[in-house]
């Protein structure tokens, strides 16, 4: 196979903040795979949080090009092992790569990956649309501008946290989820559970930092709502870890290293009794497809990187109004509108 990389700047329609910081520009990589005439594409976006830095992944994927040369896309999750020695401590990278092999994989062989996994898209659960922080009227105005999804996720983590719930109740009977990404305490989250549930809020994603695990166990027990592991269930390990103090773990692709590790993750979570969710980052369509190719496996779903840009990159799976429109083509379903391609020499 040969490999090649691309490097784009995704424009978001509004600037995204959450408790932590905003973005107005994503940067993105892509990773391209080419053997016989077709071509599979993976995604990994930079992030600051988890020092995933661009120049990062791409001197580590040029460092496994003699492997990407040297194989086909026969099997996709011993091709994951393989690259698994260098890309130990870069899953961004390892997730583009291994989402790029499996779209490669379905197209050579002429089906979409959820059929070669055995699964049907007869019923998959809807996505929710995103709310950045804002004021109260630039929130509202910004869910008013993509009515129609039937649940909205709201990040949190301000001050006015419950007046924000109140003021969107307003305007929408939709299911809400809260995203309070580590900025609550564990009296504040038990506390706004109630207040929350009467507000129609489905779950409370990661209500504490995630070094505060070992105090979840007390908030479960008191939260009125389901409480979702985020950036507390990063690898596969922590899916044991969430067990306790968690109703739900929510699997980031880029985090936990693409399809391969993330369908063991969702498998050991179901064994556990816990309820999965998958997570996007700010990705294009590119990234988008590749969850999509596990949402039969999914009871939630947060999809909606592709809908928060201004302009998107590349043509496959299409989230509109929270429903998953799956191409008639093999693979995940990719196709690149752009070419960012980053010279050998970078």
């Amino acid at each position: 196979m040969e490999l090649i990389l691309h490097r784009f700047e995704l424009p978001l329609q509004h600037t995204f903040t959450i408790s932590r910081g905003s973005v107005d520009v994503q940067e993105t990589m892509i990773v391209e795979l080419r053997h016989g005439g077709l071509a599979g594409f993976g995604e990994a976006t930079t992030n600051s949080y988890y020092n995933a830095t661009l120049e990062q992944m791409v001197a580590d994927l040029r460092r496994i090009e003699p492997l990407v040369a040297d194989s086909t896309p026969e099997d996709p999750g011993q091709f994951w092992q393989q690259a698994r020695e260098e890309l130990a401590d870069n899953p961004f990278a390892h997730c583009a790569l291994d989402m790029a092999m499996h779209d490669l994989w379905g197209k050579v062989r002429g089906e979409p990956v959820y059929q070669l996994w055995g699964l049907s898209t007869d019923s998959v659960p809807a996505s929710n649309y995103t709310i950045g922080i804002d004021s109260i009227d630039v929130m509202v105005e910004k869910m008013q501008q993509q009515a129609g999804w039937p649940i909205y996720k709201i990040k949190l983590g301000t001050p006015h946290d419950l007046e924000i719930i109140a003021a969107l109740r307003e305007h929408t009977d939709a299911v809400f989820r809260v995203d309070a990404n580590c900025a609550w305490s564990v009296e504040e989250t038990i506390e706004n559970s109630g207040a929350m549930r009467e507000l129609g809020v489905e779950f409370i994603e990661q209500p504490l930092p995630a070094e505060q695990r070992d105090e979840m166990p007390h908030v479960k027990q008191h939260s009125l709502l389901p409480l979702v592991a985020d950036e507390s269930c990063i690898v596969e390990a922590d899916v044991d870890r969430c067990a306790e103090g968690f109703d739900v773990v929510n699997i980031k692709l880029v985090k936990c290293a693409g399809l391969t590790p993330a369908r063991r993750m969702i498998q050991r979570a179901q064994e556990l009794g816990l309820k999965v969710m998958v997570g996007c980052m700010t990705e294009s369509t590119v990234g988008i497809s590749a969850i999509a190719q596990l949402l039969p496996m999914l009871d939630y779903v947060d999809m909606d990187g592709a809908a928060l840009l201004a302009e998107d990159i590349a043509d496959g799976v299409k989230v509109k109004q929270g429903i998953c429109h799956y191409p008639d083509v093999p693979g995940c379903g990719v196709s690149l509108l752009k070419d960012g391609k980053i010279p050998v020499t970078e």
